[in-house]
């Protein structure tokens, strides 16, 4: 018999949902056969499956050892060792400043990302354990492209995922970028169109009218300064899709330096031979939260910032000069 004791992270889901991701490798099926025949219990008694879970509460198997092992696997994918810029951290949440390169979420199964160093990191300083992997996962509640740096937010428990995923799907959570485009713009603005993603090959574009399968977008866009034939704007998503900074400001003839996807050809030679860019200058540089209440009070109104990269400082200088002390 193996006893579970249910906690904070597992608590508030169906009995049968933690079932499933304790023993993930069983057919509902089977687990809804063992409750049946009392092989589950739920504190002591019959359960259905239905039940939802409080934290404290404690689930029997009536299983041997070897039963248990053949549908309970815990994958944890052995990574590099990587250390993650923390920008801010809480007992139910990270912030990370992730580096131009790092992919946020897996694009496949061998793929290394931001997701694994982060469990990486909390198994290291003892937050986590693999039997804890065993019905909860950290990750990542927003993504941010491969080559754009910046603040990226984790959830370290279920309460702080829930959390930050509400915020980001209801957009309350405020996020300001910083990019760097071609030509000069004196003036902001707040831009929309209709953005089209191309499956097939990771690629949108931008429309004036809806056509089908397009969604609605608003940028708004903040000039800050000028230097070397680029601009450097801050830029707020008032509606978040992919690349929509990328294609949105390319659709209006102002693409951002070093993109190479949406980018002109020409400037991206120039940045690269005069200032060793890369790839495109774009930078999740701060992160507004709105009134919380609690647990989460205590987030209410602050604002965190991700240290702009250097690239930044090769082509715009002294980034005091435009961002002050938040630079």
């Amino acid at each position: 018999m193996k006893s579970v004791i249910v906690n904070s992270n597992e608590a508030g889901q169906r009995l049968d949902k933690l079932l499933g991701k304790y023993l993930n490798l069983a057919g509902k099926g089977f687990l809804y056969k063992m409750m049946r025949k009392k092989n589950i219990t739920l504190n002591g008694k019959k359960c259905d499956g239905s039940e939802k879970l409080s934290e404290g509460d404690e689930i029997r198997l009536f299983l041997s050892d070897e039963t248990i092992e053949k549908f309970s696997q815990v994958r944890v994918q052995k990574v590099r060792k990587t250390k993650l810029d923390l920008v801010y951290e809480d007992s139910h949440i990270l912030l990370i400043n992730k580096p131009s390169g790092m992919l946020s979420q897996k694009a496949k199964d061998t793929d290394e990302s931001l997701v694994e160093y982060v469990i990486a990191y909390l198994m290291e300083t003892g937050q986590l354990t693999v039997e804890q992997l065993r019905s909860f996962h950290p990750s990542v509640c927003n993504r941010l492209d491969r080559n754009t740096s910046g603040l990226v937010a984790a959830g370290k428990s279920l309460a702080g995922l829930q959390m930050l995923s509400a915020l980001f799907q209801d957009r309350s959570l405020h996020k300001d970028y910083l990019c760097a485009v071609e030509g000069i713009m004196d003036h902001s603005r707040t831009i929309d169109g209709y953005l089209l993603k191309n499956e097939k090959t990771n690629q949108v574009s931008i429309t004036k009218k809806q056509v089908p399968d397009s969604v609605p977008i608003l940028t708004r866009y903040e000039p800050l300064g000028q230097a070397s034939g680029c601009t450097l704007l801050k830029v707020r998503l008032i509606t978040g899709r992919t690349h929509q900074i990328r294609a949105h400001l390319a659709s209006i003839g102002h693409p951002l330096a070093g993109d190479y996807k949406y980018g002109r050809e020409e400037l991206n030679a120039r940045m690269k031979k005069q200032f060793g860019i890369h790839s495109q200058m774009l930078h999740s540089w701060k992160m507004e939260f709105p009134a919380m209440e609690e647990p989460f009070a205590y987030l209410s109104g602050r604002t965190f910032i991700a240290p702009v990269p250097d690239t930044f400082r090769r082509v715009f200088g002294d980034m005091e000069n435009y961002l002050g002390g938040e630079a």
